[in-house]
């Protein structure tokens, strides 16, 4: 009788929306160095076209699909044949929510309700993470939170969150699909865009530094933030998806940091004093959170082992080393 090889076990295989973005990009570069197979949805073809010339998502399948319309997730799907699906995608400025409070809610709220709606139909098995946001508490909730802090959103972008984090909850609840909420703080890398106040201080201090420019203005240097560091934020949400049950998670420091700390922490980092080189505009410090939001990340660290590896420090230092070197190259080009 002729020996039978054995077959070698089916390969996870992950869909993550809003896979272009930062968190997007380390999320696929991890689960592929874990052996995944990786899809990602992409918006339209100039979506396809900038998400291709990414070097982080090489060898991830890229499938164009919109978050607005259920057919097109349904065939993303179907193409993916996912085990897990990461919901990365969001409008994820919130200040675009209030320009755009229409188009938030259909991509932050029923983006993610068309999600699990197609997963109950097409394999409750899947395992969904949803990438939830701290904003769902409020900027006035009693610090730290932990996951039985109720929501209390102010913002279009909250409440769009907010309405999905539930969704989730109802979804696992009576569907008895593995449905999990990520609430994760401000989380940052040199991927982060440069619209966002930490890349814009870690590339300002690193053009000053090589000459480039020679001031920057900022907003508000009260605000306070619980920041870490995005690689981390990934490995917790596929922690998650490898729980025994699913559950919602607090994913942060646990330690606040003001933008005036970002500041000069950055500064330093670059051999810079900011009182040199850095105008506060007052008109930019609307909305400036002076209160901040701490997370309690407990559970995450009792239930799933995990905790941060980088320190706000060697956060900030690895910004501005990373905006140094990009801006060497850069300069050297022209």
């Amino acid at each position: 009788m002729a020996a039978t090889t054995p077959s070698s076990p089916e390969p996870r295989r992950a869909l993550i929306t809003g896979v272009g973005g930062q968190d997007g990009g380390y999320l696929a570069e991890m689960l592929l160095s874990e052996g995944y197979v990786v899809a990602g949805l992409v918006h339209g073809e100039i979506g396809l076209a900038r998400t291709r010339a990414l070097p982080q998502l090489r060898g991830v399948e890229l499938i164009d699909g919109d978050m607005r319309d259920r057919a097109s997730l349904e065939r993303a799907m179907t193409r993916a044949r996912p085990t897990e699906v990461y919901n990365l995608a969001s409008f994820s400025e919130p200040s675009r929510a209030w320009t755009d409070a229409e188009a938030s809610a259909n991509v932050n709220s029923l983006g993610p309700l068309r999600l699990l709606e197609v997963i109950r139909g097409y394999d409750p098995r899947i395992r969904f993470v949803q990438a939830s946001t701290s904003e769902i508490f409020g900027p006035r909730a009693s610090n730290p939170q932990d996951e039985s802090v109720a929501p209390c959103p102010t913002s279009p972008y909250g409440a769009a969150k907010a309405y999905a984090h539930q969704m989730v909850g109802f979804y696992r609840e009576r569907y008895g699909i593995f449905a999990c909420s990520a609430i994760m703080y401000n989380h940052e890398s040199p991927r982060r865009g440069t619209q966002f106040v930490t890349r814009k201080i870690t590339r300002a201090a690193a053009r000053i530094k090589l000459g480039l420019d020679r001031d920057v203005t900022l907003g508000s240097l009260e605000s306070q933030r619980d920041w870490g560091y995005a690689p981390d934020f990934v490995r917790a949400m596929a922690l998650m998806a490898r729980a025994k049950e699913p559950s919602d998670y607090v994913i942060g420091t646990g330690e606040t940091h003001s933008v005036g700390e970002f500041l000069r922490a950055a500064f330093d980092r670059a051999g810079l004093n900011p009182d040199e080189h850095v105008t506060i505009d007052q008109s930019m410090a609307r909305g400036a959170n002076t209160h901040g939001l701490t997370a309690n990340p407990a559970r995450a660290k009792s239930v799933l082992g995990w905790i941060p590896s980088v320190t706000f420090e060697e956060l900030v230092s690895l910004m501005v080393d990373a905006d140094l070197e990009r801006e060497r190259e850069l300069s050297a080009n022209h």
